[in-house]
């Protein structure tokens, strides 16, 4: 898989770069620790060719930073998330930042990952605010919002994984949130792949719902399953294969990249998906630490500029999964099929009235707003990039090509979102 070699990118990119390194932005990230303010360094922009980065790096020490991202392993298909952020980092860094993976969070679980970092024994990592809630309510309820907006294969989650990254930066509650806890976002919000139905027998209409078992990974999804008159039931994902299997559960309710690295298909191979609006979603978030903030500057614009490789390559990976995704249903004799009409209105129509009251007691009414005329303003880039998408969800692998990039996807977003963010 092709990622981030270049050091240049786009013009208005190295405008917008060059001009916030003269001019100051009050929105960056990092540049708050030991080496900031005069120790900081001289930091380059963002179109620098790599010669002008080596030369801003020559007196600064090699540095080890240890990254925890989401795979489990570098077998893992969710691997690329890990790897290809380490190659864009040591690259631009001419190898001066050595990036040390530390797979299946071995350091620190999802419940503490956030202590890991600000006490410095983890400095990156891929981190999920909405396991817990009550500590990121604003963050909350932009991933609960992420139920109201379309759902397709390829187009619809494109535009609403920018669109989140987007009303993320824009909603300042959810920035102090991170602030809160001594971490920089780096990215503060990737939605990742849109949620389906995976079951042991086909799961359509609204009378399939009823008194089901459904296996949730998180509160706003859980009420939405109870409003469809079926029973969520809390369950660690490495459970959920043989909770499959003994029909203590029905379905599993989530992203399907895990399920087809876990073999979830095997024993729950009928697949049911929304398309007007779709299920909250268990947003994660790439979150920097200690460390990070007392590099000196030209390290941090070397970590936050592979940013734009960690969204396109989480794109590739959660979206290219579905596509398999369909393929190991099929194998084990299953279906794909969309909810019934029925169902999918009952579903939108609660999905704004939950995102409306997330939003409210968040004190973030605003957010919902943002979020939906993000992702109005994206789905209109994504399909400018050629990203429609060329069937549905039921033939997707048929139709989606094995070499998809997202890398233009990532640089538009770098440009017109997080540059202004970038560390001066």
């Amino acid at each position: 898989m092709k990622r981030i070699s270049s050091a240049a990118r786009r013009p208005a990119i190295a405008m917008v770069a060059s001009l916030a390194l003269l001019a100051g932005c009050a929105g960056s990230v990092g540049g708050s620790g030991a080496n900031s303010g005069d120790d900081a360094g001289e930091g380059f922009a963002f179109d620098a060719s790599q010669d002008e980065i080596d030369e801003a790096l020559a007196d600064l020490d090699p540095v080890t930073l240890k990254f925890q991202p989401s795979a489990m392993s570098e077998k893992s298909i969710l691997a690329p998330n890990g790897l290809d952020v380490k190659k864009a980092i040591e690259e631009r860094s001419g190898r001066k930042i050595t990036v040390d993976i530390v797979w299946g969070q071995a350091i620190a679980s999802y419940a503490d990952v956030d202590d890991a970092l600000a006490d410095g024994r983890v400095d990156l990592a891929f981190t999920l605010p909405s396991y817990t809630p009550a500590e990121y309510p604003a963050f909350d309820a932009i991933g609960t919002a992420m139920s109201t907006l379309p759902s397709s294969p390829v187009a619809s989650d494109l535009a609403a994984n920018a669109a989140g990254v987007q009303a993320a930066w824009e909603t300042p509650e959810v920035l102090a949130e991170f602030e809160d806890k001594n971490l920089v976002p780096l990215i503060p919000m990737l939605a990742a792949g849109d949620y389906a139905t995976m079951c042991s027998k086909p799961m359509t209409s609204a009378k399939d719902w009823k008194g089901k078992q459904i296996r949730v990974g998180s509160a706003a999804a859980g009420k939405q399953v109870t409003d469809l008159g079926a029973t969520p039931v809390s369950l660690s994902f490495p459970e959920t294969y043989e909770a499959l299997q003994r029909g203590t559960v029905d379905c599993d309710l989530g992203q399907l990249a895990p399920n087809v690295e876990a073999g979830t298909f095997e024993v729950a191979p009928n697949i049911g998906v929304a398309a007007d609006a779709g299920i909250a979603r268990s947003a994660g978030a790439i979150t920097a630490g200690k460390k990070y903030s007392e590099l000196p500057v030209a390290y941090q614009q070397v970590v936050f500029d592979a940013m734009s490789t960690t969204f396109s390559t989480m794109m590739e990976v959660v979206i290219g999964a579905k596509a398999q995704a369909v393929e190991q249903a099929k194998d084990n004799d299953g279906s794909v099929k969309p909810f019934d009409d029925d169902v999918q209105k009952q579903m939108a129509k609660y999905a704004k009235t939950l995102s409306d009251k997330t939003a409210e007691k968040a004190k973030v009414s605003e957010a919902p707003a943002t979020l939906s005329d993000a992702a109005k303003e994206w789905q209109k880039v994504v399909t400018d990039l050629g990203y429609d998408d060329k069937g549905d969800f039921a033939e997707l692998d048929e139709w989606y090509p094995e070499d998809a990039n997202y890398d233009q996807l990532g640089d538009e977003l770098f440009e017109k979102v997080m540059s202004e963010h970038r560390p001066e």
